[in-house]
């Protein structure tokens, strides 16, 4: 069984469905993120605070069934936020949608 910390220190690891879910917490929602949905296909989660964005990016496909094309990343009081632009043009919808958040 690897654990997050060893998992974050060797890159070389391949993500499984285990190690995804560790990766991605939760997903961040606030008005903001609303407009952001619908307007840029991006949707926002917590991540894990060592997590870098190839992994964020793994985890979204092995989790979710989805391509993400891109990837920010930056710190906040509720933990490391990702914010993710989809490959599919309404992706983001589609998994708000399936989330349950719209």
């Amino acid at each position: 069984m690897i654990i997050m910390s060893e998992f974050i220190d060797n890159k070389n690891i391949k993500i499984n469905a285990d190690i995804a879910n560790k990766i991605i917490i939760q997903p961040y929602v606030t008005e903001k993120t609303f407009n952001i949905i619908e307007k840029e296909n991006k949707l926002s989660f917590i991540v894990h605070s060592k997590a870098n964005k190839k992994q964020i990016m793994e985890s979204m496909k092995i989790i979710y069934e989805t391509d993400v094309i891109e990837v920010n990343t930056f710190n906040t009081i509720r933990g490391k936020k990702a914010i993710m632009k989809f490959k599919n043009t309404d992706g983001a919808r589609q998994l708000a949608t399936n989330l349950g958040l719209v």
